[in-house]
C-alpha cells in the first residue's frame, strides 16, 4: 500500500487582488465554532449534504475528518486567510497557521493507489467574492498530483449541482473540464448534476500569475 502524506500538511496560496494569502491545513477541534457559523449560511446549506447546527455537531464532523486523514480516504482542509498579528498568531509552516476561517477543500478517493479521487470545496459567505474557491482549489489539485500521482491517481471528478452556476465557474478557471450531466441521486444530489474531470500526472500542476507564489508545506 502507497504511504500516506507525512503530517502536518499545510498548502498555501498567494495573495489575490484585494484579499490575503491562503493557508489550507487539516480541520482541529478548536474550528468548531466558527464551522458552525459559516454552515449557518442558507446558501451552504443549499449546496452541502452535511449539517452542523451546534459545537457538539461541529465537534463530531471535524473528528470524522481526522478519521479520514488516518484512514487516507478523505483529506479536509480548512481554508484561512492569513492575517499575522498578535491576535491571530504567528504565521509559521507548521499546522496552526493565524487567520480567519473562509472556507473548505477536500479531496476524497477509494484508498491509497486509487486512480481516481473527487474533490470539493465551499466558501463562507463572508469571503465570497474573494478568490477563495479558485485559489484553494488550485492548491488542493497541485497537491493532489504531486502527491498521488505517482501511486496510481489519473484522474480527479468534481461534481457539483447544475444549477450551481458559481461551482461551475470555479471549475473552469481551475481546469476541471465538463464531462457530462448526472441524473439526480437524492439525498446528496437531489437535482441533476454537473460532473468536471480533470485528468491528472505528476507533473499536471495549473499555474497561473495569481497563485505562482503558491507552495505546499509538508
Amino acid at each position: 500500500m502507497p504511504p500516506l502524506p507525512p503530517l502536518p500538511v499545510v498548502l498555501r496560496a498567494a495573495a489575490h487582488p484585494g484579499a490575503p494569502a491562503l493557508a489550507l491545513r487539516p480541520w482541529r477541534p478548536a474550528d468548531a465554532p466558527a464551522l458552525v457559523a459559516a454552515l449557518r449560511d442558507p446558501v451552504l446549506r443549499r449546496w452541502t449534504s452535511h449539517r452542523v447546527d451546534d459545537e457538539a455537531d461541529g465537534a463530531r464532523w471535524i473528528a470524522a475528518q481526522q478519521e479520514g486523514w488516518t484512514s487516507g480516504t478523505r483529506f479536509c482542509f480548512a481554508v484561512m486567510e492569513e492575517h499575522a498579528g498578535p491576535e491571530d498568531g504567528e504565521n509559521t509552516d507548521d499546522d496552526r497557521p493565524g487567520g480567519l476561517l473562509v472556507g473548505q477543500a477536500v479531496l476524497k478517493t477509494a484508498g491509497p493507489g486509487a486512480p481516481t479521487a473527487e474533490v470539493g470545496y465551499w466558501t463562507a459567505a463572508p469571503a465570497r467574492g474573494r478568490g477563495v474557491a479558485p485559489r484553494a482549489l488550485r492548491a488542493l489539485t497541485d497537491w493532489a498530483c504531486a502527491t498521488f500521482a505517482p501511486a496510481g491517481l489519473s484522474r480527479l471528478e468534481l461534481l457539483h449541482q447544475a444549477d450551481n452556476d458559481a461551482s461551475c465557474r470555479v471549475a473552469e478557471k481551475t481546469g476541471y473540464v465538463l464531462e457530462g450531466v448526472l441524473p439526480p441521486a437524492p439525498p446528496a444530489f437531489p437535482r441533476e448534476g454537473h460532473r468536471h474531470v480533470r485528468i491528472v500526472t505528476a507533473a499536471s500542476r495549473l499555474v497561473t500569475p495569481e497563485d505562482s507564489a503558491s507552495r505546499p508545506v509538508v
